[in-house]
C-alpha cells in the first residue's frame, strides 16, 4: 500500500510533467487552439502564449510541491 505522501508525490509529479509538456508544445505549434474551432485571438497566437505561460507556471509550482513532498517522505539521516 502506498503512503499518502508517496501517492501525493506521484500525482504532483505527473500533473507537473503534463503541464510542462503542454506548455512546451506551444513553442512548436503556435495555433493549436484553433484546431478546436475556437479562435479568440484571430490567429495571432496571443491566447496560446497566455495559456502556455500559465501551464509552465503550474508545472513549476507542482514540481516544487512534489519535491517538497518527496523530501518530507524520506527518512531522516542518522535516524535509527
Amino acid at each position: 500500500m502506498l503512503k499518502d505522501g508517496s501517492r501525493l508525490y506521484k500525482i504532483e509529479t505527473t500533473l507537473a510533467a503534463i503541464s510542462g509538456v503542454l506548455g512546451v508544445v506551444t513553442f512548436f505549434w503556435r495555433d493549436w487552439l484553433e484546431v478546436t474551432g475556437w479562435d479568440p485571438d484571430r490567429h495571432n497566437g496571443s491566447v496560446e502564449w497566455i495559456i502556455a505561460i500559465a501551464l509552465i507556471a503550474v508545472a513549476i509550482t507542482l514540481g516544487t510541491m512534489a519535491r517538497r513532498e518527496h523530501r518530507r517522505s524520506l527518512p531522516a539521516v542518522g535516524a535509527a
